[in-house]
């Protein structure tokens, strides 16, 4: 990944320095020791949406199963995928976001097919960039927005596949719902 721009994204327009924080407990690589986090820019479309919206975010990993890329990403043309609640389409639309880049100097890879970066000192931002259209920003990105009223049943499917995802603020999605396949509530 050398030469990717790493960028941070927030809702706050001032901040001037990234001060070390520790690692949320509920992330999955859950750092031992506090850290600024970056993301790559090929996978900045994974933040471009308000902070608390919760998404699942997939694509195709050179070694994915054909029938899972086939099944997943078939009828698609664009490389990303990121699915939200449509409950949250106006929050989408309404939002605004800062990009702030970095300098790569202090940061390392913890997550390359995530795109995730740390770094272990606080960090200056080269520059800051207000986003007011961000659903005009994602898919500028190579990126399919699907919408649906649940999140879960796309989760459950992308999870048991060989994609790469990333499944974010999950903790803020819609109670699952009762499988109308199944006809019993799936477990979360």
């Amino acid at each position: 990944m050398p030469g990717e721009r790493l960028f941070h994204v927030s809702d706050r327009p001032d901040i001037a320095i990234f001060e070390l924080r520790p690692s949320d407990s509920g992330h999955p690589l859950n750092l031992p020791r506090p850290v600024v986090w970056a993301i790559a820019e090929p996978l900045l479309h994974n933040y471009l949406l308000p902070r608390d919206c919760p998404r699942v975010t997939f694509y195709a990993r050179p070694d994915s199963d054909p029938i899972d890329v086939a099944r997943l990403l078939g009828h698609t043309a664009a490389r990303h995928v990121v699915a939200i609640e449509s409950g949250w389409l106006a929050a989408a639309r309404e939002a605004s976001l800062f990009l702030y880049e970095f300098s790569r100097d202090s940061f390392e890879v913890v997550d390359p097919g995530a795109g995730y970066y740390v770094s272990a000192t606080a960090v200056t931002p080269l520059s800051v960039r207000r986003v007011d259209d961000l659903l005009g920003e994602l898919t500028a990105r190579d990126v399919e927005l699907r919408l649906t009223p649940s999140l879960w049943p796309l989760l459950d499917v992308v999870v048991a596949s060989t994609l790469q995802f990333s499944c974010i603020r999950m903790r803020n999605a819609q109670p699952r719902p009762d499988h109308p396949l199944l006809g019993t509530a799936l477990e979360q």
